[in-house]
């Protein structure tokens, strides 16, 4: 599946997407940021704080617990605010 990463996120990673395969074991988007986690020191810092992180699949926010089941792309990002 296709990873994006945007804002903070991105420069904390050090790239804007990528694509992955996780093990068969993470099924949720927090079991995944939990697995990205554990890849590297800057994905640690990049989802240091998961509650704050935003994600959306195929171009639709989600809750934390959504399935990742059959995503194409998945984008995390901060939360943001309007002005």
């Amino acid at each position: 599946m296709k990873l994006k990463y945007f804002a903070w996120v991105r420069e904390r990673i050090g790239t804007a997407e990528e694509t992955v395969e996780p093990p068969a074991s993470v099924r949720t988007v927090e079991e995944l940021i939990a697995w990205l986690s554990g890849r590297s020191e800057a994905y640690a810092y990049a989802f240091e704080k998961p509650q704050v992180i935003r994600a959306a699949i195929d171009h639709a926010h989600v809750r934390p617990d959504a399935a990742i089941a059959g995503a194409r792309e998945i984008a995390f990002f901060p939360p943001m605010t309007g002005g």
